[in-house]
C-alpha cells in the first residue's frame, strides 16, 4: 500500500520533489519538496485508491470507529468519502469556532464517549492536527487516533504526537516517496541522501546545492 500510494501521489505531482531549486515555506523554511494532497480529489484512479486505503486502514487499525472527524480543510473531503465506504457519521473540527450562529467549531454530531478517527491529508510537526485532537477531546469524544494520508516523519512531529498521546497511521511516508521517485527517475538515487537530510533537519540547509 504505502509504494501504491506514494506512486500515485507522484504521478499526479501530489508530492513535488525539486531537490536543485527549493521551494520556500511560510517560516522561511527552505524545502525540496510541495505537498498538494488535494490533488487527489480531481484524479479518480488516485481519489479511489487514496480513499480505499483510508477505509481499510480504519477497519483494521481502529476497528471500534464510530465517527470520522475531518480536519479543516484538507481533511473534510476525504473524511466524508471514507466515511461513505465505510457507511459511518463524519464531521469536521474547524481551525475556530464561528462567529455567528450557534459559534460551532466542530460541525456535525458527536456524542461525548463517542469513539472518534481523525483525518487529516499530511503530518509533518503535527500542532494543527494535534489542536483538533485537543477539541474533540474537550468535547467529550474519545480520539482513538489518526488517519493521514502522507507523513514527512520529522522528529518534531513525531515528539508531539506521542507527548499528546495519540497514534498516526499513515498511507505512505517520506522515505518511502522518495525512494519511489528515485527507482522511477524522478530525481536522481544521490538526491535521497539530500532530502532525508533535510527531513532529519529542516532549519540545517546543507543539503543544498
Amino acid at each position: 500500500m504505502e509504494r501504491l500510494i506514494a506512486e500515485d501521489l507522484l504521478s499526479i505531482r501530489a508530492v513535488f520533489f525539486r531537490p536543485d531549486e527549493p521551494f520556500t515555506w511560510a517560516s522561511g523554511i527552505k524545502s525540496p519538496v510541495y505537498c498538494d494532497n488535494r490533488l487527489t480529489l480531481t484524479a479518480p484512479k488516485v481519489r479511489n485508491d487514496v480513499e480505499n486505503a483510508l477505509a481499510e486502514t480504519i477497519k483494521k487499525e481502529y476497528p471500534e470507529c464510530e465517527v470520522l472527524m475531518g480536519t479543516s480543510t484538507a481533511g473534510i473531503a476525504h473524511a466524508a468519502i471514507t466515511a461513505h465506504i465505510l457507511g459511518l457519521p463524519m464531521g469536521y473540527v474547524r481551525s475556530g469556532s464561528k462567529d455567528h450562529g450557534r459559534q460551532n467549531q466542530i460541525e456535525g454530531k458527536l456524542e461525548k464517549g463517542q469513539k472518534v478517527v481523525v483525518v487529516e491529508d499530511l503530518i509533518s510537526t503535527g500542532g494543527s492536527v494535534i489542536e483538533v485532537v485537543n477539541v474533540l477531546r474537550e468535547a467529550g469524544a474519545e480520539v482513538l487516533g489518526i488517519v493521514s494520508i502522507f507523513t514527512y516523519g520529522m522528529q518534531k512531529g513525531i515528539d508531539r504526537l506521542a507527548a499528546a498521546d495519540v497514534k498516526n497511521v499513515s498511507l505512505t511516508n517520506f522515505d518511502v516517496i522518495a525512494d519511489v521517485a528515485a527507482e522511477t527517475g524522478y530525481i536522481k538515487r544521490e538526491d535521497v541522501e539530500r532530502l532525508i537530510k533535510f527531513r532529519n533537519n529542516p532549519s540545517d540547509e546543507s543539503w543544498i546545492g
